[in-house]
């Protein structure tokens, strides 16, 4: 298990190295001059000059991407240009925000989805089978801010129930999960709904095989079978999807923080583009990148724990 760790670990480098360098290419060809944003348009080609040295821009692109490489490696993402506020800082005030929408639209993608798309496999081209499926289709084909919108006419304007601003009340954990409710569940329903789909076809695939026959022809308890037999093995592409999806749904946070206004790194990115606040923006995606490649390593290593076969592939 050390050496399978240690693969992946090894092989999560060059992805985050090709990542970071992108995200610095990208970054610098946006149209736009970052100097002229912080001081206006009406200023002398001096002061220009003055602040791309004193920002580094002046610099050869290659010490700019090595500078970028060693800061990030230390964790130094510098000023806002707009604002002159450290970045850091300005992360850690955001991410709590978006950590907590996503995990607990996790959290509802998966109390929801895996018992749904068990449910489905085992009630196979019933009625109940069919509403599942069109339910989970209905799930992938609606964008994100489409059904956010939704939920909001439905729960908010309709309802009266839930409130659609903001993330509550400092101090009130009441207030906190009110407001966290329509977001997570936009979310959650993204997850839900691929969950459900893969889970059901995973289960059917594991349902056909010789040993899932044999256990029931030898009377063991249906429960036994499902979970210990059948869950377990079909285990790995939900975990796969899960991990994937995992990473869509940070990306999809940008929109869904926006709508509910919610002060998470989704407003701080949009911000940074429009204020064209590129070291905001590098550093964001940078974050962003970090995580998503976290994701998927700890979805690999996930692998080795469930089947030992694939620690010696």
């Amino acid at each position: 298990m050390f050496s399978f760790i240690v693969r992946r670990l090894l092989l999560a480098i060059p992805t985050l190295w090709i990542t970071l360098t992108l995200i610095f290419l990208l970054v610098r060809v946006i149209p736009g001059d970052p100097t002229a944003v912080v001081m206006g348009s009406y200023v002398s080609e001096e002061n220009i000059k003055t602040l791309k040295h004193q920002m580094g821009l002046d610099r050869p692109l290659m010490v700019q991407y090595f500078d970028y490489l060693y800061k990030v490696c230390q964790l130094d993402f510098g000023k806002s240009l707009i604002t002159g506020t450290p970045v850091m800082k300005e992360i850690i005030t955001a991410l709590p925000h978006t950590l907590e929408l996503t995990a607990c639209s996790i959290v509802f993608g998966i109390l929801t989805g895996i018992p749904l798309g068990l449910l489905l496999a085992l009630k196979r081209n019933s009625l109940i089978d069919y509403l599942g499926r069109l339910l989970s289709l209905g799930g992938i084909s609606v964008p994100v801010f489409y059904s956010a919108i939704l939920l909001i006419l439905l729960f908010s304007l309709r309802l009266d129930l839930l409130p659609t601003m903001g993330v509550g009340k400092e101090g009130s954990l009441a207030s906190r999960i009110q407001h966290l409710i329509l977001p997570s569940v936009t979310l959650g329903i993204l997850m839900m709904s691929y969950l459900t789909r893969i889970t059901r076809s995973a289960t059917l695939d594991v349902l056909s095989e010789d040993y899932v026959r044999t256990a029931y022809a030898k009377g063991l308890r249906d429960k036994r079978i499902i979970f210990k037999h059948v869950f377990k093995n079909a285990s790995i592409p939900v975990i796969t999807v899960l991990g994937l999806y995992t990473g869509i749904l940070i990306g999809s946070s940008v929109i869904t923080e926006i709508i509910f206004h919610r002060p998470g790194l989704g407003s701080l990115i949009v911000g940074a583009m429009l204020n064209r606040d590129y070291i905001v923006l590098t550093s964001v995606m940078t974050l962003y990148a970090g995580i998503v490649i976290l994701i998927n390593l700890l979805t690999d290593l996930s692998y080795g724990l469930i089947d030992p076969r694939v620690r010696l592939s």
